[in-house]
């Protein structure tokens, strides 16, 4: 153990200065056996610290490695186990409990006893040892200068001092004057020793020689004293004296510290009055303008405005805490809330008699209105109101059960009298409109009964209609119909009833939305302020602040409901109303759906561009869907007339009337919805009525007895193509082909079948030849066969000659004019496809004679040129 002692202090302990004075082989308890060592060490240095240090043996080689370190400061408590019994464990409790097996119980009580004399030196005794036997700790108290190397070694370790530079070079010339002083230590010593004993008589003596001088020095020290206590007691005076002054010094401080605090309270409660004062104030000319102010002139109504907004500023004032405690506050806001009530009570009743006289007075005038069909203006009544928007924000803020009162009362009023006037209104509008049709029309045409239009196509064109305004450029142009095929008399009703129900809907409109207006500035319901914007209206007189957002939110959602809820109740007519017209107008004319349609869509996209959430946009939304309807029914009506139509089987057939209806309506239509914004719905409603129409052409062909298949495919479908063709509607280009196709594919037909063989038996001839070179005859060995020799050839053309031909051409030319409708101006057409055809026959049997026939000189009696001139001399001749 001592080597190892001496190797820890050499390797770990002397390079920081250190000085190991315990040492104990150690291993935690309870754990695998993994030995360390636990040092008691003190440095070198002052102030001196004391520390207890593990140290672990390194695994890779032979040598120590500090591991931990506790300062013996940090050590609260040593617990030995067991005071009676050898026990190696023990433990120590620094931050934590720290358990240890020593190697031996004398180590471990070497160790204790170390830690013990550690503490009694520099701790003062702070740490506490717990089974510890007294006998050990007694025998650790050092008894003699021979003191163990555990413990005893301590003290001269601590009195061991290191030779400075001056006293080594006094021992080498001590040593240097002695000879003997290396070779004979001893008597050098014992030189030393003589040396030193005639030195201390030296100083003994001098003692004793300066004894008078001591006493001398003695008496001044007392003298000294005797002034010191003289001092102290005038000192102890004075500071009698100070403590006095201290005392009233301190009064003197308290004094000044409960003046300033009253001071401070002074100015806090000259604030507060101030404050009160300041905001809790109403003037005598506001309190009397609440009181008697003129609420019918507008100077009375501008200082009653003043008042009750001074007013909401003191109820609304944030008081501090304690003010409502107050006598005074309380009093004022007694009077507070008296003149609000007084006011309220005054203003309210003003208010409603001013809606009870608006209903009488505008009764007056509506005679004259309902003859003009204008609706009466509201303006003046809203203008005189609105002079009282701000007070209706205050008794929004302030009696909401008034505000809803009042708002009750101008909706029932106002509803009552907009009812009225709406109904005059419409009657006088369903007057009008009666006189527009002197008779029910029986024919199918736009009224999709049956039979067709008839009258010029331009007798629209000198229609002027005049007095649009601006906003109605765009719909009021459906009134100039284009090339419409109609009467005079339609054309005269439907220019009326156009203009009928575009006055209606544009006296309508800027109703609503001036009264809507009106209910949104007078009673102070924000619906044009965005969400995101909590502003205060221009008209709010408080310093109101801004709202959360949710809170604003739901503000806004509310108040709009509220406009809604308002304009339902004062307009609840008009919807009915309207769809009532729009049943008029379409009993009267079923066509009259398109007018509306267009009219009714573009008011609905007016009202959605001013305001989508608006009664207006709602209400024409809601019309315009029976509209729709109506337009629906209408072309449902016409799809059926398609389907009825009866054909008569003595006379021909020509151009069926739906598909000259369908021309018209096309016509009719494509002016109407020109620039519309519901163009879509017409693009379908021409998709279902096409196909109607093509549908129904071939039916009717297929049922004709009179006229060919072909010759009513074929004049229909050219008459649609030349529609389509002349109006050119996108959407049914797709259609326009197709008759085209129709058309042409059944001309041809035609013309095939009509023209059959006019040269029969020729044609029966040259069809054997063919048969014969299709069974591998050859052309030039055909003329060798006795069935189609050159001599028969010769008698089958000589059955042709060309007046023969001449006359069947004739009378082909009759029947195909008897066939064809003077309509559609076919016949030409018809003809000329004809003589094409014929050409081409003749052409195919003169190939056949010159390959078949060569160097017979075996040709027909007639020419192509001899064609050309009985096609063109029968078609002149008739």
């Amino acid at each position: 153990m001592t080597a190892i002692k001496h190797a820890l202090q050499r390797d770990i302990f002397t390079p920081n200065d250190e000085r190991l004075l315990s040492i104990v082989n150690v291993c935690k308890a309870g754990k695998k056996k993994k030995n360390c060592f636990l040092c008691a060490t003190v440095t070198t240095e002052r102030p001196v610290q004391v520390k207890v240090v593990k140290v672990k043996k390194s695994d890779k080689g032979d040598f120590y490695k500090r591991q931990m370190a506790w300062e013996l400061r940090d050590l609260t408590e040593v617990d030995a186990k067991d005071a009676n019994k050898e026990n190696p464990e023990f433990d120590l409790h620094f931050e934590k409990v720290y358990r240890w097996v020593a190697s031996s119980t004398a180590e471990k009580n070497s160790f204790i006893c170390c830690i013990w004399k550690l503490n009694q030196r520099y701790l003062r005794k702070k740490v506490e040892f717990v089974n510890v036997s007294a006998q050990l700790l007694e025998e650790s108290v050092p008894s003699s200068e021979n003191q163990s190397v555990a413990g005893g070694d301590e003290d001269a370790l601590d009195d061991y001092q290191e030779l400075n530079t001056r006293e080594e070079q006094d021992i080498e010339g001590m040593m240097e004057v002695c000879e003997y002083a290396i070779s004979n230590a001893e008597a050098f010593a014992e030189k030393l020793s003589k040396e030193l004993q005639v030195l201390d008589g030296a100083n003994i003596q001098s003692i004793m020689a300066s004894e008078k001088q001591v006493n001398i020095l003695m008496q001044l020290l007392d003298e000294a004293l005797t002034e010191v206590d003289t001092i102290e007691g005038k000192l102890s005076s004075y500071e009698e004296m100070l403590q006095s002054v201290k005392d009233q010094m301190d009064q003197i401080s308290q004094s000044n510290r409960l003046i300033q605090i009253s001071n401070s309270n002074n100015d806090k409660l000259l604030d507060e009055i101030q404050f009160l004062v300041n905001h809790m104030d109403l003037s005598r000319g506001h309190i009397r303008a609440l009181q008697e102010g003129d609420l019918s002139s507008p100077k009375g109504i501008e200082a009653c405005i003043n008042a009750s907004e001074a007013l909401l500023q003191c109820m609304s004032v944030a008081l501090r805490p304690g003010h409502d405690k107050l006598a005074a506050v309380k009093q004022q806001q007694m009077l507070f809330c008296e003149l609000r009530d007084a006011f309220a009570r005054r203003l309210t009743n003003h208010l409603n008699n001013v809606f009870v006289h608006q209903g009488h007075d505008q009764s007056s005038t509506l005679s004259q209105h309902t003859a003009d069909l204008t609706l009466p203006k509201h303006s003046p009544l809203h203008r005189d109101l609105l002079r009282y928007a701000k007070l209706m924000e205050w008794l929004k803020n302030t009696q909401r059960e008034k505000y809803d009162g009042l708002s009750r009362t101008y909706v029932d009023y106002m509803s009552r009298l907009y009812e009225r006037e709406i109904k005059d209104f419409f009657e006088g509008a369903k007057i009008k409109m009666a006189g527009t049709t002197k008779e029910p029309k029986g024919k199918f045409g736009l009224h999709g009964s049956s039979g067709k239009l008839t009258g010029s196509t331009s007798s629209l064109n000198k229609l002027a209609v005049q007095g649009s305004s601006s906003r109605r450029s765009q719909s009021s142009s459906l009134l100039d119909m284009g090339n419409m095929s109609a009467s005079d008399l339609d054309v005269a009703d439907r220019t009326k009833f156009d203009k009928i129900f575009e006055q209606v809907l544009s006296e309508l409109e800027p109703l609503c939305l001036a009264e809507q207006d009106f209910i949104i500035k007078f009673f102070k319901l924000q619906q044009q302020v965005p969400l995101a914007q909590a502003e205060v209206d221009d008209t709010d007189g408080g310093t109101s602040s801004r709202p959360p957002a949710n809170e604003h939110r739901h503000s806004i959602s509310s108040e709009r409901d509220m406009v809604r809820f308002m304009m339902n109740k004062i307009f609840q007519s008009i919807e009915t109303e309207l769809n009532s017209l729009i049943a008029l107008g379409d009993k009267m004319d079923s066509f009259h759906s398109l007018y509306m349609l267009v009219k009714m869509s573009h008011h609905v996209w007016t009202a959605e561009n001013v305001d989508p959430a608006s009664y207006l946009s709602t209400t024409l939304g809601n019309v315009l869907v029976t509209v729709k309807r109506n337009f629906d029914k209408c072309i449902q009506g016409q799809i059926r007339a398609m389907e009825e139509v009866k054909i008569s089987k003595k006379s021909k057939v020509g151009i069926l009337a739906f598909v000259t209806s369908f021309e018209e309506f096309a016509e009719l239509a494509e002016t109407i919805f020109r620039n519309a914004e519901r163009r879509g719905d017409l693009d379908k409603a021409y998709s279902k009525l096409i196909r109607a129409v093509f549908f129904n052409v071939e039916k009717v062909a297929n049922e004709s007895q009179k006229t060919p298949r072909d010759v009513v495919m074929m004049e229909n479908f050219h008459h649609i193509f030349s529609t389509l063709s002349r109006l050119k509607i996108s959407c049914l280009e797709s259609e326009r082909r197709e008759a085209k196709h129709k058309y042409t594919e059944h001309l041809q037909a035609y013309v095939i079948t009509s023209l059959g063989q006019p040269l029969e038996k020729l044609n029966h001839f040259f069809e054997g030849v063919e048969a014969r070179v299709a069974q591998g005859v050859r052309e030039e060995e055909v003329s060798y066969q006795l069935a189609f020799s050159k001599q028969e050839l010769r008698k089958v053309i000589k059955e042709y000659p060309g007046k023969e031909v001449k006359k069947g051409l004739d009378n082909l030319y009759k029947k195909v004019d008897k066939h064809l409708c003077e309509e559609e101006s076919l016949l030409q057409v018809v003809w000329h496809s004809m003589q094409d055809e014929f050409i081409r026959q003749y052409k195919h049997f003169e190939g056949l004679i010159g390959r078949c026939y060569p160097g017979s000189g075996i040709t027909m009696d007639f020419t192509i040129q001899d064609m050309l001139e009985y096609f063109s001399s029968i078609a002149q001749s008739h």
